[in-house]
């Protein structure tokens, strides 16, 4: 059997390798906090909106789960404690904790979450959020991220008045430019969802225990019967940094996907390698299995992921609204960029060249060209001299 590999976390990363390593004839103790067995976030907003049953987001069965929460690790004694069980020994450790809501630091959130205020990571999250939705509720998300923009919409399918309040100039800033962002503002208002943006919350207000509004730097209140807080997500670090590893962003690991401990691993959200965290389901899995290639061959290397983001929103009855977005959209002096914009069919196309090569690029309603566009941004080889730049937005891709 080999060393006793004990993986934290039964998330993405961690319900991965505990299937790779176990079919590799390895012993695993996957130890995992939440009641459910291993699961898609990503799939959460679906399940919410009722277009799917909570089982649908099942992840490949990795095998038994020890449902508990790790309290501590010991280094010198190689040993996981967990609240409610004895310690468990490991001769090699992986931390996969994922990451944890961001939950802002507004008044009348100091003591705690009243009953009506909802994160939106968990399924526990999402199982409260569809017990307490009713049709004509007044519902505000706040944070226009990618999960604020799926959960309002979620909302919104089951009937809610929904509004969406975003501090920044624009909705999902990391993944969009103003452009896009526009189309993808017009998708969800058609949906009847309300977007504010460029406005800070500056107070959920209470009474006897429950949210009654939010309000606004400007002075102004929104009505609540329901708040959600998407305000993104932080490396899950705490194990880590009082076990004595190093941490900065995120527990940080070498190309062998070790930390500062050489027996322990950390993979996925958590993990912070050269300099980045990902927070994306692609990077997490390609950490997983090169994590499990690592300990069964002994050999290779984790260089980076070069990740994709593809999104399909889509109504019953309605047109979708499908999305892609990849590398670094800022314009720089010197860049050539293309955009084509086609308001009647509502989409979008642009990728930014950089030094002849691409470094990024975002459509939205017709992804005909992505999957050339992606193996170009992939390569992050030069251009082809001879086809115009034009052609790089073409359903073929142009090369």
């Amino acid at each position: 059997m080999g060393e006793r590999i004990v993986v934290i976390g039964a998330g993405t990363a961690g319900a991965r390798v505990a299937v790779r390593l176990r079919a590799a004839g390895r012993e695993v103790a996957l130890v995992g906090a939440e009641a459910h067995a291993p699961y898609n976030r990503v799939l959460l907003a679906d399940v919410l909106a009722g277009r799917y049953p909570a089982e649908v987001t099942a992840l490949p069965d990795p095998g038994p789960v020890v449902h508990d929460r790790v309290v501590r690790i010991e280094r010198e004694a190689r040993q996981v404690h967990l609240a409610a069980e004895g310690p468990v020994p490991y001769e090699r450790l992986v931390l996969a904790t994922g990451s944890n809501p961001v939950l802002p630091a507004l008044r009348g959130l100091a003591r705690g979450l009243p009953e009506n205020v909802h994160a939106f990571r968990t399924m526990d999250d999402c199982l409260a959020l569809d017990k307490a939705v009713q049709p004509g509720a007044r519902a505000v998300v706040i944070g226009g991220g990618l999960l604020g923009v799926l959960c309002a919409r979620a909302l919104a399918e089951r009937g809610a008045q929904v509004v969406l309040a975003q501090q920044g100039e624009y909705l999902m800033e990391r993944q969009l430019d103003s452009e896009a962002a526009e189309l993808v503002r017009e998708h969800v208002r058609l949906r009847g969802v309300e977007v504010h943006t460029e406005c800070r919350v500056r107070e959920v207000r209470t009474r006897d225990g429950r949210a009654t509004g939010v309000a606004l730097a400007d002075g102004y209140v929104l009505g609540a019967d329901l708040v959600v807080l998407a305000c993104g997500v932080r490396p899950s670090t705490q194990l880590a940094r009082e076990a004595g590893l190093e941490v900065r962003g995120g527990i940080v690991v070498d190309d062998q996907l070790r930390t500062s401990d050489p027996a322990i691993h950390a993979i996925g959200d958590c993990a912070e390698h050269r300099g980045r965290t990902y927070g994306l389901a692609t990077p997490a899995l390609e950490q997983a299995d090169a994590l499990a290639d690592l300990i069964g061959l002994g050999a290779g290397a984790y260089e980076g992921t070069r990740a994709l983001t593809r999104l399909t929103l889509s109504d019953e009855g309605r047109l979708p609204l499908d999305l892609a977005t990849f590398g670094d959209l800022s314009v720089r002096a010197g860049d050539d960029v293309i955009r084509l914009t086609d308001a009647t069919r509502r989409t979008y196309r642009k990728v930014v060249v950089r030094d002849d090569r691409l470094v990024g690029g975002v459509l939205l309603g017709e992804l005909g060209a992505v999957g050339a566009l992606a193996d170009a941004w992939k390569a992050s080889e030069p251009l082809p001299q001879d086809a115009p730049l034009h052609h790089l937005l073409t359903h073929d891709g142009g090369f």
